[in-house]
């Protein structure tokens, strides 16, 4: 069952589309089984459907095995209201807890099984939400950006970046992006700021990636590994692009996850069932 819903945030309405778990039920005393919670994060000037109906696809997917889904536009994006182009990665964290505030409003859900899953600076924003708002329990992180101005930047174009003036704006595919936009890039270091997060991180890329370097993903465990709590995975598919475009790779993504999530879920059960 899927649901088209709005969600007020300070900047923006976003629009969002809700899954419920596939055979959900209430129980004859009037109680639900706790669903765990997935929100899904897009990336630049994206939207919640994605390249090839990833998002929608994965959402899918994700609720056949018991998930309530949640998969959004940032403000700007998609069928939002606002101005993508005006704020920047602040903004985008203040709209990803706006999400996380409407999403445990809703009754079942499971308090502990909060996960984010992120792609390319949709990753990043993921991170950072999950560094500040201990909500978050788990990550996963398709494709993700490591260094926000660096790899925006080069995704706009250098020669176009230095064309912007200062208190003005470029124009990116229809989209205005201001100097306080690419400040805010700036601004955040998500390799700094992963040791406030203490979760298991899933992390997955293309090989074939030509957009952001398959390299930061051993980067990325290699950082995470340093905190004192905390595990992190990392599984690279072999020839996918950035937005795991084609059948068999965008499956492949969705079925890492999907096995991740319950290998995770299986050994946290597991060990609660030791006794000392």
């Amino acid at each position: 069952m899927e649901h088209t819903i709005t969600i007020q945030s300070e900047h923006a309405e976003l629009a969002a589309t809700l899954h419920y778990p596939a055979h959900s039920k209430l129980s004859s005393s009037g109680q639900c089984d706790r669903w765990p919670l997935i929100i899904i994060c897009h990336g630049f000037i994206g939207s919640r459907i994605g390249v090839d109906r990833l998002f929608v696809k994965a959402a899918r997917e994700f609720s056949k095995m018991g998930y309530l889904v949640l998969r959004f536009d940032y403000g700007g994006c998609g069928e939002s209201t606002g101005d993508y182009g005006a704020g920047g990665l602040d903004v985008l964290i203040e709209q990803t807890r706006s999400v996380i505030d409407y999403a445990l409003t809703i009754e079942c859900v499971d308090l502990s099984r909060v996960i984010l899953v992120g792609h390319s600076l949709g990753g990043a924003t993921a991170l950072l939400t999950a560094a500040k708002d201990h909500r978050v329990k788990t990550l996963v992180l398709w494709s993700a950006v490591a260094h926000p101005h660096s790899d925006i930047v080069r995704i706009v174009g250098k020669n176009e970046y230095e064309k912007l003036p200062r208190g003005g704006a470029i124009d990116h595919h229809g989209y205005l992006l201001t100097s306080r936009f690419f400040d805010s890039l700036a601004q955040h270091q998500p390799f700094e700021q992963l040791r406030r997060f203490n979760g298991d991180v899933l992390v997955i890329h293309g090989t074939s990636d030509d957009i952001i370097p398959v390299d930061y993903a051993p980067l990325y465990q290699k950082m995470f590994w340093l905190r004192k709590e905390g595990q992190c995975d990392v599984e690279l598919i072999y020839q996918a692009d950035h937005t795991f475009s084609g059948s068999a790779f965008s499956q492949d993504v969705i079925d890492k996850t999907i096995g991740w999530l319950g290998l995770q879920q299986n050994r946290k059960k597991d060990w609660n069932d030791w006794t000392i």
